[in-house]
């Protein structure tokens, strides 16, 4: 509910006409936040889900070391690896999409000109506003392409790097990842054990309420869900290696 007497101070940014110029002068930015949420969690989780599995199991303190620090970096540069091919494949649909609209704009022009008519027409336009949005558009062909690949194909307006997003959700996974190893570092498994849960559980909390800044919920209610997330998780693997061990005799 927007309160409509809020101040224009508590808005995100200003609207003078210089201030809109400046922001909008150089597009959209690429934003590589939600790789480092996506890399964060899956690191914390998988490295605490590792720790509390292996010390239900009662096993040494090196042996928790040596398995998350292997997760750390195999399942890291998996994840890295997989964020990378899944944005250079969105890049080169882009490019083929590009390609595609580039081809049927020389080889059918009037009915490409009919696609933008038609697109502009649902959002409003008509009669003689509708023509001069079809001329303007189609006056450019890089212009004319854009558009139609975000109208049409929903390609995305900002152009992310994949090495980028690659190297942030690494960056993300080995140091979220590295907390709950680090009480192993200076202390026996029993109380070491309870220090990794309470600093992972810290980590948890901060990144869900840093992702809640791609939703509306609150930041306490996101952090409390991703927490509860990553408890579950390093439960449910502190069960099964406790199992296990009556199971097999460790």
């Amino acid at each position: 509910m927007i309160d409509p007497d809020a101040s224009a101070k508590e808005i995100e940014h200003g609207h003078s006409p210089s201030a809109i110029a400046e922001r909008l002068k150089d597009g959209p930015q690429a934003n590589y936040l939600r790789d480092w949420v996506f890399g964060g969690i899956d690191g914390a989780v998988t490295t605490f889900a590792i720790v509390a599995g292996v010390a239900g199991a009662a096993l040494s303190t090196k042996i928790i070391l040596i398995l998350g620090a292997a997760n750390l970096l195999a399942d890291g540069f998996s994840m890295a690896a997989g964020n990378y091919s899944g944005v250079k494949a969105e890049k080169d649909d882009y490019e083929r999409l590009k390609e595609m609209e580039l081809r049927h704009i020389a080889l059918t022009p009037e009915g490409e000109r009919e696609e933008i008519r038609q697109i502009f027409a649902a959002k409003g336009f008509e009669g003689d506003d509708l023509e001069r949005a079809v001329d303007i558009i189609t006056a450019s062909h890089e212009r004319w392409v854009r558009v139609m690949l975000e109208e049409e194909h929903g390609a995305p307006k900002v152009d992310r790097s994949a090495v980028k997003a690659g190297l942030v959700t690494f960056a993300a996974f080995f140091v979220c990842g590295a907390v709950p190893l680090i009480p192993f570092l200076f202390g026996g498994a029993g109380h070491a054990l309870a220090v990794a849960t309470a600093v992972t559980g810290a980590v948890f909390f901060g990144i869900g309420a840093l992702k809640s800044k791609w939703s509306t919920a609150r930041w306490w209610a996101s952090g409390l869900e991703t927490f509860t997330i990553g408890m579950v998780a390093a439960g449910a693997a502190y069960l099964v290696g406790a199992l296990l061990k009556g199971w097999v005799g460790v």
